[in-house]
């Protein structure tokens, strides 16, 4: 106490701010420091989108939608993309199955591993539901095609993941397994989803193909399944073990993350999303030929997509958006070269040159990070 004329009166000592004060307001600044307005949020998540691919391939798709919807505005008898038959009965319907599959190989991607069984597997599902269903109904038929697709999933992770066989040659050769296992299982015919499922009206037509007008059941199947696996990958724990084994095993297992556990619950994701896709196939085409190779497509499709959206092919990078953008960008050009009557081929050309584009930036974009 310090005395004075006016009485005693307290002196207060001012003391060195702790280490725990410290955190404390820097924390506090670095909230203060967050957007309020909902145009500073967007800028800032943006910040954490650009240079992954998926901001950048979203520009490009956008001004592709911009230039296709402009012409069928000046001419919409040559080119009706804008047409309601056009947006409900081919984009709303091809896009989003290619779109789930993309998901589907992209987080087996970032996880640093392929499956080139994709298309085999696709067709294998689509019996298994299609026998499944013949016996238990539609129920039991998605539950077989969901169970079947996580199973061959299964089977190709052990693989890889015990023998140390890489990824692209196990599931190279399973694929034709899986292919010759479905002539096996059907035969040489296709496979007819019975009529009383598949028919207007009933509930199975209605989950996964009902006509809304200018989209289809399917994209909400999308939309759905983008907000759950972004969710999944990009703010919970698990995904970001995906990223960090695809980035770096090595590295990850020194900070107690199992590798191969990490690798096979990947897969089993893959499983899933290949299960539930070819449900949605199989709603859109309800006859299924043997043998994979009405479905082979999907497999190199599907990769073009996750690639062109941003995804690394050596692992550790990639993003859900990017994989469902880059899918819709392939769709939508496909779409545009089939209003105009280009030739088939023109696709192949478009596709091949795209992931060569697409892998030379998104190296570019690692390198520049590294």
């Amino acid at each position: 106490m310090a005395m004075n004329e006016s009485g005693p009166r307290p002196v207060i000592v001012e003391s060195a701010p702790t280490s725990s004060t410290t955190s404390v307001a820097a924390a506090q600044r670095a909230a203060d420091s967050q957007p309020k307005s909902l145009g500073g949020k967007i800028r800032y998540e943006l910040q954490f989108i650009r240079g992954r691919g998926s901001f950048e391939i979203t520009i490009v798709f956008i001004a592709l939608i911009l230039v296709f919807s402009v012409v069928s505005l000046v001419n919409p008898d040559a080119f009706p993309f804008l047409s309601e038959t056009n947006l409900s009965g081919v984009v709303t319907q091809s896009i989003p199955q290619l779109a789930i599959f993309a998901i589907a190989v992209g987080i087996l991607m970032v996880a640093g591993e392929f499956d080139l069984s994709l298309g085999f597997a696709v067709t294998f599902n689509a019996i298994v539901f299609v026998r499944f269903s013949e016996i238990g109904g539609a129920a039991v038929g998605i539950l077989a095609a969901i169970v079947s697709g996580m199973l061959i999933a299964l089977i190709n992770a052990c693989i890889v993941v015990f023998t140390k066989i890489p990824s692209f040659i196990a599931t190279l050769g399973m694929g034709f397994f899986w292919g010759g296992a479905s002539i096996f299982i059907n035969g040489a015919q296709s496979a007819q989803v019975p009529d009383d499922i598949r028919a207007d009206g009933s509930w199975f037509s209605f989950v996964f193909a009902h006509d809304f007008g200018f989209f289809r059941s399917q994209l909400i199947w999308l939309i759905l399944l983008t907000v759950v696996f972004w969710l999944f990958l990009h703010r919970h724990k698990y995904g970001n073990h995906i990223f960090a084994v695809g980035g770096n095993a090595s590295a990850a297992r020194a900070i107690s993350i199992r590798p191969g556990a990490v690798k096979i619950y990947s897969w089993l994701i893959y499983g899933f999303l290949v299960g539930l896709g070819s449900v949605i196939y199989v709603a859109r085409i309800p006859s299924v030929q043997p043998g994979g190779n009405a479905t082979s497509d999907f497999t190199l499709m599907a990769v073009a997509a996750a690639v062109v959206g941003g995804t690394s092919l050596l692992g550790g990078r990639g993003s859900v958006i990017g994989m469902v953008v880059g899918a819709a960008l392939i769709g939508v050009i496909q779409n545009g070269l089939i209003l105009a009557k280009a030739p088939g081929f023109y696709l192949q050309l478009f596709v091949g040159v795209t992931i060569v584009i697409a892998a030379i930036f998104n190296r570019f974009m690692e390198g520049k990070a590294s």
